[in-house]
């Protein structure tokens, strides 16, 4: 039975053999096929039959182009006309579309009819000719072209302040709206539930129109809709869940249930074009301080460890109502610190001690270093003390800053993960970019940090995700859903 797989380091060398045997007159060099399998923007597998490599397949898809080309395909002489260059452009034509490529092209010698036959049957049409392309024969080589049609989806996110709706075709962004409700809640010092809610009712459907409006399409346009169906504000989240199950069922569209968390995740897809595996991912948040581990969007998501007690967010909110200022927390903390000394004041670094990383490697604890700092304040101002507040506020800024990111590039090293994604709005903390940009470059770790548009809670990113979903032809998730305020990152998709 002949398996087709992705191509491994051991598989070189007998592909290198193959292509000597078929190509005898232009065969890649075995240096120039180790290179070209080894790039970070082509896939190569190949088929095997009784752990022999009877073919092989190279596309190539680099990131954010939208285009890919099938650099080669071959198949052994014995195994000709058995089906298997079929199976080979099928796996090359679903990791294209994948990739979000939206136009796919190959070169073919003009005297392979066999093969031309083939490429015409999966919709490659010719659209020019390179004349004595294949030396020495001199043979022309027809360039064909398959246009690929990407899914247009629509994400909701409702799962605590914003409204947002986000309309993706494949792995582009057309438009994304967003509505806040943080004036409101900044009344109240924190994001009440039932404000939010209700803020979403009213805030959803001139947030969709918006959304619509900017991609230039109408509802009936659209392939799937997708929506956040936790973690987050039970309430909140129904809001976003009855609007997409209304739209869905008015215009006939399938729907996909998602998971908020590896939305952020899903972010990185729309501003890089494609997302590599393995990833390590931190997404922190008013809501959120998780750690993950990313081998695969749709199916290997690992919670490698999150806070116990309070999000980072929630702390900068705690620590700037201490201090007098005003909600959100973090930007008036970002603010204030400019003036501050980070050293001023050796604040807690939560879960960080030798007795915690036992069980807490990854884990991330912040109670106590708001604790600490309202200690400091409180001690301060019975001895009739002026507290520095831009000391404190660096100071506290920096003790967050540090855990986070020192357990995040640890991750990186110990996984051997060479890159770091930053989610969350307090990816919008410039001390904690600056501290990231610093370590990861170090580490010898990439650090990819969406626009910030795409970091704060979204539509774009759940319309992503969805996109993801639909592209790997997985099923709908149907309309028995509900909201799961507590879901687990493992979870991408509700069923």
């Amino acid at each position: 039975m002949i398996q087709i797989r992705d191509l491994t380091e051991a598989d070189v060398e007998a592909v290198y053999q193959l292509e000597k045997k078929i190509f005898k007159s232009d065969a890649w060099s075995k240096q120039n096929l180790i290179a070209d399998s080894q790039a970070s923007h082509t896939h190569y597998f190949v088929a095997e039959e009784n752990q022999e490599v009877v073919g092989y397949a190279g596309l190539s898809s680099p990131p954010g182009s939208f285009q890919a080309d099938i650099n080669t395909i071959a198949i052994a002489e014995s195994h000709r006309r058995q089906g298997l260059a079929r199976q080979l452009v099928e796996r090359m034509i679903h990791m294209a579309t994948r990739n979000g490529a939206e136009n796919m092209f190959l070169d073919v010698r003009a005297d392979n009819l066999s093969a031309i036959k083939l490429y015409e049957s999966f919709s490659f049409d010719q659209i020019d000719v390179r004349k004595n392309y294949y030396q020495p024969a001199g043979v022309d080589a027809l360039v064909m072209r398959k246009r690929i049609s990407q899914p247009l989806v629509m994400g909701i996110e409702t799962s605590c302040d914003e409204t947002g709706v986000g309309i993706v075709r494949g792995n582009r962004l057309i438009s994304n709206a967003l509505n806040s409700s943080m004036e409101i809640h900044a009344r109240f010092g924190g994001v009440v539930p039932e404000v939010a809610a209700r803020a979403h009712l009213e805030a959803l459907k001139p947030t969709i129109d918006s959304a619509l409006s900017e991609a230039g399409i109408e509802i009936s346009d659209l392939d799937a809709i997708s929506v956040t169906n936790g973690p987050g504000l039970s309430g909140a989240l129904m809001v976003g869940i009855g609007a997409a199950k209304a739209i869905a069922v008015a215009h006939d569209k399938p729907l996909y249930a998602v998971n908020h968390l590896v939305g952020h995740v899903g972010a990185d897809i729309l501003e890089r074009g494609s997302l590599q595996t393995p990833s390590i991912a931190l997404l922190v948040s008013g809501g959120h301080t998780s750690l993950l581990l990313v081998r695969d969007l749709l199916d290997d998501v690992e919670l490698l460890g999150e806070t116990i007690d309070d999000a980072a967010g929630e702390a900068f909110d705690k620590v700037a109502r201490v201090l007098g200022l005003p909600y959100p927390g973090g930007p008036e903390i970002d603010k204030v610190a400019i003036n501050g000394n980070p050293q001023a004041i050796r604040f807690p670094r939560g879960l960080t001690l030798p007795k915690d990383m036992a069980e807490h490697q990854y884990d991330f604890s912040f109670s106590g270093l708001k604790t600490a700092v309202a200690r400091y304040v409180e001690k301060a101002e019975d001895s009739s003390e002026e507290v520095q507040v831009a000391d404190v506020a660096a100071s506290f800024r920096e003790a967050v800053v540090d855990v986070l990111i020192s357990k995040a590039v640890k991750a990186c090293i110990e996984y051997d993960v060479p890159r770091l994604i930053l989610g969350g709005g307090v990816t919008a903390n410039a001390r904690l970019r600056e501290v990231a940009k610093l370590k990861c470059d170090e580490a010898g770790i990439e650090l990819r940090i969406p626009k910030f548009s795409l970091c704060t809670d979204n539509g774009a990113m759940i319309a992503s995700l969805g996109a993801q979903l639909v592209m790997a032809g997985r099923k709908p998730s149907g309309l028995g859903f509900g909201s799961e305020s507590t879901m687990d990152v493992s979870k991408v998709q509700s069923l």
